[in-house]
């Protein structure tokens, strides 16, 4: 299906696993040693501050894994305005909730906002705690997500690469942080189609989740998961298939059938029976990750924008297109939500209902949308 007026193709989008990525990591500080002297209510005043800080960490992982971004921007604003006054501007907690303000940044789009926050956070990391160690490992690690989802492959590469070294020399080459760095590199390799240097990547990194958790883990299914992707964007899909369902397997053991993690295996399984030219199953699938997302998150969580463009531009291939459209309304509906009225973001879902719209004759809506994703991408 084609955007005819504005040239906005749709787009199968690949659910990552979260749970691979350094995402929305709060890791601990060095404690604050206060010595007798300094009295029992100052104690208490800074160990309530540092409970606060905690506190406003968990309450934003909670927001951001249910993809609740615009209200965690605020929750970690908050948290390190905290650190910030509770530490002094130079701690590593400090880096922790820069970080954590990036990554929601990073996960809203909004990437020119993220990048002197990582920075920051990563000059802070180096001082406090030396040019080698695993904050400032996070910051590269981090900084290499931010340039690999702008397709900034040139700069993703070096973070990425300087992370793995640093992994290596403090943890040992077969640690858990040498894999997530591995399973990141990989992702980078994929995105640019190089699958002969992802591959062994992710090879390498799925035996190190297996030596250290077993074949149950969720850290081996996600990195299982990858793998797949990587087979199935090569169309080697007699290869990804058993890797997706032994993923799937492994996370409904985990957590059950309605285990939400299990969701973004049952897109990108129900990609490659779409591509394999089996509707029948794709569409099943989809339907399945679109209700657990439903019952976990709700009807208007950010996490369902993937599945219902997906299962959206599904139906609009099958000419489908009155039931394609609602799913790309929702879509277009959440996204503004999510990201404002007039961001970057919406120029695509906004072409995808126009060209839904023209389909099933309704023409003057077709035309405003165009008009809006015009302007948006003019402003790029």
């Amino acid at each position: 299906m084609k955007n005819v007026a504005i040239k906005l193709p749709l787009s199968r989008k690949s659910s990552r696993d979260v749970s691979m990525i350094q995402n929305m990591r709060s890791y601990r500080g060095h404690r604050l040693f206060i010595a007798a002297s300094c009295g029992v209510a100052f104690v208490a005043a800074v160990w309530a501050q540092e409970a606060r800080w905690s506190n406003l960490n968990r309450q934003l992982f909670e927001y951001y894994s249910a993809g609740r971004y615009a209200e965690g921007v605020s929750i970690a604003t908050e948290a390190l305005k905290v650190a910030e006054a509770s530490y002094g501007p130079n701690h590593v907690n400090v880096a922790t909730s820069l970080n954590n303000v990036a990554e929601i940044y990073r996960a809203m789009g909004r990437y020119s906002d993220a990048l002197p926050l990582y920075q920051r956070a990563l000059l802070i990391a180096q001082a406090t705690a030396g040019a080698e160690n695993a904050l400032v490992a996070v910051a590269l690690s981090n900084m290499g997500e931010l340039y690999r989802v702008q397709r900034d492959w040139a700069r993703a590469e070096p973070m990425y690469r300087q992370a793995l070294a640093m992994r290596e020399k403090i943890s040992g080459p077969d640690s858990p942080d040498v894999a997530q760095t591995l399973n990141n590199l990989a992702l980078s390799y994929a995105s640019q189609d190089k699958a002969d240097d992802a591959e062994p990547l992710y090879q390498r990194a799925l035996q190190i989740y297996r030596d250290w958790f077993g074949e149950d883990h969720p850290l081996t299914a996600g990195c299982t998961s990858n793998l797949a992707d990587l087979y199935r964007n090569q169309r080697k899909f007699a290869r990804a298939l058993p890797l997706y369902e032994r993923a799937i397997a492994i996370k409904e053991r985990n957590g059950g059938p309605e285990n939400p993690a299990i969701a973004a295996d049952l897109n990108n399984e129900a990609l490659l029976y779409a591509a394999w030219r089996k509707p029948k199953e794709a569409e099943v699938l989809w339907q399945r990750a679109l209700a657990i997302k439903e019952r976990a998150y709700g009807m208007q969580s950010p996490t369902l924008i993937v599945t219902l463009e997906n299962l959206g531009g599904f139906y609009a291939d099958q000419k489908r297109y009155r039931e394609a459209a609602p799913l790309f309304e929702r879509a277009l509906r959440i996204s503004e939500k999510m990201l404002g009225a007039d961001a970057a973001g919406l120029a695509e879902p906004l072409g995808n209902l126009a060209a839904t719209y023209r389909k099933i004759g309704q023409e003057s809506e077709a035309e405003k949308l165009e008009t809006r994703a015009r302007n948006i991408s003019s402003r790029r």
